[in-house]
């Protein structure tokens, strides 16, 4: 099995030059960066401090060992008086993953994590943005490999964007799905 920054190099780069007439191969879209998120602001709304901190830093533990990265926290722009949420407030954490890290998470995540999810039948072509860009859900953790079910004290749910240098959606569509993504037709 090719990784997959080789196989883009030996496999997707040539046939998207046949398929989309690209006469150079720096002008071959390519995947520039991934980014998960995870919202907890539902979790920690009306705990107290000290139960916050244990929510947020068991958060912050399990998507570092996802990711390989330690993640950024995000603060609430505003106040939400309906979510119990104040302004300043942390509300997530974030990961952006570039080069070797994104290229080793995109792996574990095509060919472990997706294949494990419940009733999953593919990742459907409305979840791409008009500049092929990919944003989809997976609403439970546990799914990596790094996450052992039993010790998770929260299951939450991540939100991935996979950014490309696509010029429109069919192309990014395209490269994903040479790449390996399980994409429904």
């Amino acid at each position: 099995m090719l990784r997959l920054q080789e196989k883009y190099k030996k496999e997707v780069m040539p046939e998207m030059m046949k398929k989309f007439g690209y006469k150079n191969q720096m002008a071959v879209p390519r995947i520039e960066k991934t980014v998960v998120n995870v919202g907890f602001g539902k979790i920690i709304g009306g705990k107290t401090s000290d139960e916050q901190k244990k929510i947020q830093s068991a958060i912050l533990g399990d998507l570092s060992l996802i990711s390989g990265q330690k993640p950024v926290f995000k603060k609430a722009k505003k106040s939400i008086s309906t979510f119990k949420i104040r302004e300043g407030q942390f509300v997530g954490v974030a990961v952006i993953l570039r080069r070797k890290k994104m290229f080793d998470f995109l792996e574990r995540l095509i060919h472990i994590a997706l294949p494990r999810l419940r009733d999953f039948q593919g990742i459907d072509t409305s979840s791409f943005d008009k500049k092929g860009n990919l944003t989809f859900g997976i609403k439970e953790h546990i799914f990596f490999p790094e996450i052992l079910p039993e010790k998770a004290r929260d299951i939450f749910g991540l939100e991935i964007t996979i950014t490309t240098s696509a010029k429109n959606k069919e192309e990014g569509i395209e490269l994903l799905r040479l790449s390996g993504f399980p994409i429904k037709k």
